[in-house]
């Protein structure tokens, strides 16, 4: 079986369109309004100089928002913290901005870096850099608890005639369809909650969507009888399909994406990265495994 490494387009996102939409800049920690795309020196040198950085998010949890009490964060925020702090750079200002319009931003200098947990693909590598992954996305299912129908993959959604929820605009449809899951069998819903709302209701006897997405669904809504399955990479096509997040840079700012991954590897090495991560719905199950590159998945692989 080969693989291909296809970004995922859930909940609606567009890669490049529209302007930048900026809000005003909000402090990820106690920091000086500083900015780090001046200077004669590179972004590295210039951010540890000043002693902050200025990132850009697009305020979806869990990967970069703002909660309840104003703070900015999610894992791509935390994780970026944490590598930054080993970087010397104390401190980040966070500029929200429409997903699609991040790069463009960036490339605008806007800000100096996306931790936006942006999924890697050919054409988002055609126009900046990539950091090495930060997590892989696989997909799962939102079942009862127990998993009564032993589903695990689209196949047995198929094989058992369950009826499947999935997402609007997220990539989930496709797969069931191309996975030979009849339409009839597939209800749409436009929230996570209303996904969550069929399976607690008996509506659909399981939704699919990425495991970091439903487990944030689960930590949210403690009291719900539903569990999340293990999850998978589904095949389509014959082929494997693999999708990773990670940090991004400007073309040309390639000393910083050096240092930020030798530190990004050894907050996965440590185990800390996990430690990081779980609270916003990550596993063990989206740690990226070796073969999972950016060289592999800007190139299409």
């Amino acid at each position: 079986m080969t693989q291909t490494w296809n970004r995922r387009d859930f909940l609606r996102r567009s890669a490049f369109v529209g302007a930048a939409a900026l809000a005003a800049p909000t402090v990820l920690s106690a920091c000086t309004s500083t900015s780090t795309s001046t200077g004669s020196g590179g972004i590295l040198e210039n951010a540890r100089s000043a002693g902050t950085i200025k990132v850009g998010i697009a305020n979806e949890a869990p990967y970069g928002f703002t909660d309840p009490t104003g703070k900015v964060t999610g894992e791509s925020v935390e994780v970026a913290r944490a590598v930054l702090k080993a970087l010397g750079i104390n401190d980040a200002q966070a500029t929200v901005v429409e997903f699609g319009s991040l790069i463009p931003a960036l490339n605008a200098r806007q800000f100096d870096m996306v931790t936006a947990g942006m999924f890697i693909n050919p054409e988002r590598c055609a126009n900046a850099v990539f950091s090495d992954p930060d997590y892989t996305a696989p997909t799962a299912f939102l079942v009862p608890t127990g998993n009564p129908n032993a589903v695990r993959t689209f196949d047995d959604v198929k094989a058992k005639n369950l009826r499947l929820a999935v997402l609007s605009g997220a990539v989930e449809q496709g797969y069931a369809q191309k996975s030979g899951v009849p339409d009839a069998q597939i209800q749409v819903f436009d929230t996570q909650n209303t996904l969550l709302q069929a399976i607690t209701a008996g509506r659909a006897d399981a939704a699919a969507l990425t495991n970091i997405s439903l487990n944030d669904v689960v930590k949210k809504n403690a009291g719900a009888a539903v569990e999340v399955t293990e999850g998978f990479f589904p095949v389509v096509d014959g082929k494997e399909t693999v999708s990773a997040g990670a940090f991004v840079f400007r073309k040309g700012d390639e000393a910083m994406v050096t240092a930020f991954n030798a530190e990004l590897k050894k907050l996965h090495e440590s185990g800390q990265w996990l430690t990081i991560a779980e609270p916003f719905g990550f596993s063990k199950d989206n740690v990226p495994a070796a073969d999972v590159t950016t060289q592999r998945l800007c190139s299409g692989g």
